[in-house]
C-alpha cells in the first residue's frame, strides 16, 4: 500500500499536516495549481472535482428520502451484506468517534450508521442517508472517490475538496459485484484524525473484500437464459435481448433510455433523465412519462422499476463490456467488440458524452500502444477512416504507400483555401456527420 494512498505517515504531525493542506486547497481554489504536498491521488481528485463545477463551499443534495429511501436500499445488492458489515464494523464506530457507511456506485449513501452525537455532526453537514457524495457532487471524500477511482482511498482533513467537510478524515474502498466485477458501492469510515493511519485504509479494504466473498456465496451466477443484454454500439436502434430467446428492436428514444439505465444502475429520477435525454428544456416531465409507458410493454415484467426509474435487474450493454475490457488493458478484445459509435445518430446529451468518451478512450489507447494491426483495423472502419491522428499512428508503425496517400489527402483537404470541407469533422475537435461522433483528439 503506497503513500499515494495512505493519507498521513506515520510519525507525522498531523497538525503541520493540516495546515500544509489548507495552505495547498487555498492556493489550488484560488490560482488552480497543485503544490507539491498533495498526493497525487488528491490532487487529481481536486482537478476532476473543479472541472465538475464544485465549489468549495458547497454541500451535499438529500436526494432520496422516507419510503423512496426504503424502498431503494432494499432492492440494492448491498443490503444482502450489511449484517455483516455492521459486524466488522460495527464495534469500532460504536466508540461515538467513527460513523459506518455504505453508498451506492454513484456516490448516494444508503446507510449512516453511528454514535447519535456524531450522526448529528455529520447531519450538518448533509452526510445522511440518501444524500449524494459522489465527487462529481461535493468534491473529494472518501466513498464519492473510492467509486470514482475505483480502490480504496483515504482523504485526510483539509484533503477534503468542500471546506465544511474538512475537520473529517475518512477511509472507504469500493465493493464490488463477485461475478461482473462491476462496482456497487463502497463501505466507508468516517471519523477523527485517528482514520489517517494506514491500519484504517487496510481494515475498510478486509471489510470490502468480506462483504465481497459474502455476495458470491448468497448470489450464485445469473445463468445464461436469465441475462439481459443490449447492443447499442454501431446501431441507431438497439437491440434488448431478454434471455428468452426474443431480440427486441428498439426505438430511438427507448434504446437511448436503456443505455442511460444500464449506466445507471443505482436510477436516475426523472428531472435527470429528462436532462440527460432532451437538450430542449421546453420537453415536458409528460412527454417523458409517455415514452417510459411505452418501452415498459416491450421489457421483461418487472424491469423497469421507478422512484427513481431503475433496472430491476442487471442490462449487460455493449458499450459497458468495452468500457471494462479496456479499463483492464485487454485493448486487443476491447476493439474487437466495438462495432462502431454508441447509438451514432443518438443526440441525447447524456448519450452524445458517453459515445465520444468512449471512442476517445480507445483512441487514446490504440496510439499509445502503437500496434499497426489495431490501428489498422480503427484506420479502415467507417468511424476512422478520416482520423487524421490514427492515420499518423499508423505511418509511424507501418509506413506503406498506400498510408502515405491516404494521410497525404487527408492533410490536403484540411490545408484547402476558400474550400468548405466536405467533411466537417475534419476541422473540428467535437464532430458530428450523419450523427455520429468521430474526433481527430481526444475531447479534453
Amino acid at each position: 500500500m503506497t503513500d499515494q494512498w495512505v493519507a498521513l505517515e506515520p510519525g507525522a504531525d498531523p497538525g503541520e499536516r493540516v495546515r500544509a493542506l489548507r495552505r495547498a486547497h487555498e492556493t489550488f481554489t484560488t490560482v488552480g495549481t497543485v503544490p507539491r504536498p498533495v498526493r497525487p491521488v488528491v490532487a487529481e481528485s481536486w482537478r476532476r472535482s473543479a472541472r465538475a463545477g464544485v465549489g468549495p463551499d458547497g454541500t451535499a443534495s438529500v436526494e432520496l428520502t422516507d419510503d423512496d429511501l426504503g424502498a431503494y436500499r432494499a432492492e440494492h445488492p448491498l443490503s444482502q451484506v450489511m449484517p455483516l458489515v455492521r459486524e466488522l464494523v460495527g464495534t469500532f464506530a460504536a466508540d461515538g468517534s467513527h460513523l459506518l457507511a455504505v453508498c451506492d456506485a454513484h456516490g448516494r449513501l444508503m446507510w449512516v450508521e453511528g454514535h447519535p452525537t456524531t450522526l448529528r455532526r455529520a447531519d450538518r453537514m448533509n452526510f445522511v442517508p440518501g444524500a449524494r457524495w459522489s465527487e462529481a457532487a461535493v468534491g473529494t471524500n472518501a466513498p464519492g472517490t473510492a467509486v470514482a477511482v475505483d480502490r480504496p482511498v483515504q482523504v485526510f482533513a483539509a484533503e477534503h475538496f468542500i471546506r465544511r467537510v474538512q475537520p473529517w478524515t475518512c477511509a472507504a474502498a469500493p465493493i464490488h459485484d463477485p461475478h461482473t466485477g462491476r462496482v456497487l458501492g463502497a463501505v466507508d469510515i468516517t471519523g477523527g484524525d485517528g482514520l489517517a493511519h494506514p491500519h484504517s485504509l487496510g481494515f475498510v479494504q478486509a471489510v470490502a473484500r468480506a462483504a465481497e466473498s459474502q455476495l458470491s456465496l448468497l448470489t450464485p451466477p445469473r445463468r445464461t437464459e436469465d441475462t439481459v443484454t443490449l447492443s447499442a454500439l454501431g446501431r441507431d436502434e438497439a437491440e434488448l435481448r431478454p434471455g428468452d430467446g426474443r431480440r427486441v428492436r428498439l426505438s430511438r428514444r427507448h434504446s437511448e433510455i436503456l443505455v442511460l439505465l444500464a449506466r445507471h444502475p443505482e436510477g436516475m429520477t426523472g428531472d435527470e433523465l429528462l436532462c440527460a435525454l432532451y437538450a430542449n428544456e421546453s420537453v415536458t416531465p409528460v412527454t417523458l412519462r409517455a415514452e417510459l409507458a411505452r418501452l415498459r410493454p416491450l421489457l421483461p415484467p418487472g424491469l423497469l422499476a421507478s422512484r427513481p426509474y431503475r433496472l430491476s435487474l442487471p442490462v449487460e450493454c455493449d458499450a459497458a463490456l468495452v468500457e471494462r475490457q479496456l479499463e483492464t488493458g485487454a485493448l486487443t478484445t476491447a476493439i474487437r467488440a466495438y462495432r462502431g459509435p454508441l447509438l451514432p445518430g443518438s443526440q441525447a446529451p447524456a448519450v452524445v458524452r458517453l459515445r465520444r468518451r468512449l471512442a476517445a478512450a480507445l483512441r487514446t489507447a490504440l496510439i499509445t500502444r502503437g500496434d499497426p494491426d489495431l490501428l489498422a483495423d480503427w484506420a479502415h472502419a467507417p468511424w476512422g477512416e478520416h482520423d487524421l491522428l490514427v492515420w499518423r499512428a499508423l505511418a509511424a508503425v507501418r509506413p506503406s504507400a498506400p498510408v502515405r496517400a491516404r494521410i497525404a489527402a487527408l492533410e490536403a483537404e484540411l490545408a484547402a483555401p476558400g474550400v468548405p470541407s466536405r467533411r466537417p469533422h475534419l476541422r473540428q475537435t467535437p464532430w458530428v456527420t450523419s450523427g455520429a461522433t468521430y474526433s481527430q483528439r481526444p475531447p479534453v
